[in-house]
């Protein structure tokens, strides 16, 4: 990835001398540096705004209420885990982090998740179960209620009225979630 980023800029840097334009194309690498300053900071600042809310939720219980409540559906969806595993409430917990937008918050539940669901993998060890699989894809289509990544970069770029994604965002999240989790249980039936 690093050759191809390295070659747009020595393209970049030749196209704009032959052109005679290389002082635009100076002015463009360093307004997009300064511009993706300012994206980090916007996102820091949301992301410890929102981390520190799902803090506070997990410390009160809510988000284990959360677990707690969508983990009959989890169960249906992971019906190969063991009736009593671990791995239910920390699939909930990493599902309720991601449905929030803190997906860096999700992560470690979604690992402790693989962790223990690979201790009930009664196969081959090398091989994921179809509930890993499904994991995977749940991660991977990433559900949220707030999409809050979004939210701090249109925050920190100006924008007039940046909840006006959280519903779009909603829709699309959930029409893709779904469908992992379909295709995933499909496929589970084709190769066993």
């Amino acid at each position: 990835m690093n050759y191809i980023w390295v070659s747009l800029i020595i393209i970049s840097i030749i196209t704009g001398i032959i052109t005679g334009r290389l002082d635009e194309v100076v002015f463009s690498m360093l307004d997009s540096a300064r511009k993706a300053v300012e994206i980090c900071l916007g996102l820091i600042g949301v992301m410890a705004f929102w981390l520190g809310i799902m803090k506070i939720a997990q410390e009160a219980g809510i988000i284990k209420k959360f677990a707690k409540f969508i983990s009959p559906v989890m169960r249906k969806i992971f019906n190969e885990a063991e009736e009593d595993s671990p791995a239910i409430s920390d699939i909930a917990l990493n599902f309720s982090a991601n449905a929030f937008g803190l997906a860096n918050a999700a992560t470690p539940f979604g690992i402790k998740a693989m962790e223990e669901l690979q201790k009930e993998n009664k196969g081959d060890k090398e091989t994921a179960t179809n509930s890993m699989c499904v994991l995977l894809a749940m991660n991977t289509a990433g559900f949220q209620l707030i999409p809050s990544g979004v939210l701090a970069i249109l925050l920190s770029q100006g924008s007039i009225n940046p909840t006006e994604i959280i519903l779009p965002a909603f829709v699309v999240t959930l029409i893709t979630f779904i469908s992992a989790i379909m295709i995933a249980k499909a496929l589970e039936r084709v190769y066993r």
